[in-house]
């Protein structure tokens, strides 16, 4: 067995376990964690892909800045035990189940698919792992999508302030 396919099966393996606690841990903090450590797996699956460019955004955007804005505002809520509404099982189950029926349909389509006999790729059009084209793709094409997008978290920002904001009691 290769070294690399170990890695790739301890980094899937970490991956699903990560997700799987996000989602059944009844603590948000611990929950936020947990997601924070899938994201560094899957940043992990970005470099066995060779792409090391995509890894680091990956790691800066997603554990980075995203992860601050959900624990912000998960602290910021102020989640108490007493407050806080509890899922029925049949849901739980659900999710489980689900859960186990993703897992099945990647690990099928994982065997099903076929690997490149010699180990090369098709290179077809440009390279997008140069920093500076990529830089001019996004800067160029896709340069509205990259500000709905900032304005969209921007939103998000104001929206969590504003919820978290506390109501003064008249006297």
């Amino acid at each position: 067995m290769s070294p690399i396919l170990i890695l790739f099966c301890v980094l899937s393996t970490v991956t699903l376990a990560t997700a799987f606690m996000t989602i059944f841990s009844k603590n948000p903090i611990h929950s936020a964690l947990y997601l924070v450590i899938c994201f560094f797996s899957i940043a992990g699956h970005y470099l066995l892909l060779n792409s090391q460019f995509l890894a680091i955004v990956h790691i800066i955007v997603y554990s980075g800045a995203i992860m601050i804005l959900f624990l912000f505002t998960i602290m910021l809520m102020n989640l108490n035990k007493e407050n806080e509404v509890h899922k029925p099982r049949i849901t739980r189950w659900a999710a489980a189940i689900f859960f186990c029926l993703m897992c099945l349909v990647l690990i099928a389509i994982f065997v099903n698919s076929k690997p490149i006999a010699d180990g090369t790729y098709d290179v077809i059009g440009q390279d997008y792992q140069s920093i500076k084209l990529l830089g001019k793709v996004l800067l160029n094409e896709y340069m509205v999508p990259f500000e709905f997008a900032s304005i969209l978290l921007l939103v998000a920002m104001i929206g969590t302030v504003l919820l978290s904001k506390k109501e003064k009691l008249e006297k």
